[in-house]
């Protein structure tokens, strides 16, 4: 199919040229953004392909194809954008790149009064998360209607939860919706089970007796998940590697494990909780 071409500036034909004057880990963290943008991007897409056949592996009232409609989707999505893409995350980077590096000259010319305004600022956007270490997961990605609904059965348990364990109650629904698309029958190929996918030995001693109860698994895994954001002193991103791939994977590796599985998963929970508070 050809595209009638009225304005090139509209499509990603050309890039402006990247200042150098940002530094590497800047224009790494602006890459790495860029990618994860390009991934929700490519995810949305297909959603929007597949929705009027109701999905790659069922309609909207099944759990089974609801949840690995969202799994397959995000898993192409990934794959696509660590290649060479569609060619919006390298548009997006160098963009924001040439912006950014104007943006830094235009603030040095700025009185002394308004970066102090603009701390402030920055300080109450985040001050509704209070949670650290989420910068390079900025994108909001909505989870579906039919999940949705599912997980508004159990809005007084993630509500109590929260306030027994004093985990962000948004941060809980997010992890119920990553982990099994809010079905409290859900069980994984490595036998994890229920709302937030407990593993038997875990259910056992977080004092879990059924694990396919709501409010048991709800409770259990808020208070590991309550455990693993101690044990790493706020720090989300290492709260949830640990949630996902284990707390010996995340000393093993000094930080989040390597896995694309568990980088993923985290993109996935911090997605869905930046939705809640967006």
């Amino acid at each position: 199919m050809n595209l009638k071409v009225t304005n090139e500036l509209k499509h990603f034909k050309s890039a402006p040229e990247v200042d150098n004057n940002l530094s590497a880990k800047d224009k790494a963290r602006l890459q790495k953004a860029a990618k994860e943008f390009e991934s929700l991007f490519t995810s949305m897409m297909l959603k929007s392909m597949t929705k009027n056949t109701q999905g790659l592996f069922g309609d909207d009232n099944s759990f089974g194809g609801d949840y690995f409609d969202m799994v397959f989707q995000n898993a192409i999505a990934s794959k696509i954008s660590e290649g060479k893409g569609i060619g919006l995350a390298d548009f997006i980077f160098n963009k924001l790149a040439s912006q950014e590096a104007n943006s830094i000259k235009d603030n040095l010319k700025i009185d002394a009064a308004q970066p102090v305004e603009k701390a402030a600022a920055s300080e109450k956007k985040t001050e509704k998360i209070d949670l650290e270490n989420h910068e390079d997961h900025l994108f909001s990605i909505p989870p579906s209607k039919s999940s949705l609904k599912r997980l508004d059965k159990f809005e007084s348990y993630i509500d109590k939860a929260s306030e027994i364990y004093k985990v962000d109650k948004n941060l809980i629904k997010s992890v119920i919706l990553a982990e099994s698309a809010a079905n409290e029958k859900a069980v994984s190929g490595a036998k994890a089970k229920g709302l937030m996918q407990l593993m038997d030995k875990t259910a056992q001693d977080l004092g879990v007796n059924n694990i396919f109860d709501p409010k048991e698994n709800i409770y259990g895994g808020t208070k590991y998940l309550a455990q693993m954001l101690r044990l790493y002193n706020g720090d989300v991103n290492l709260a949830l590697a640990s949630y996902n791939a284990g707390p010996q994977n995340v000393e093993k590796y000094n930080g989040v494990p390597p896995f694309e599985e568990t980088k993923n998963y985290i993109t996935r929970v911090l997605g869905y909780f930046n939705h809640f508070n967006g």
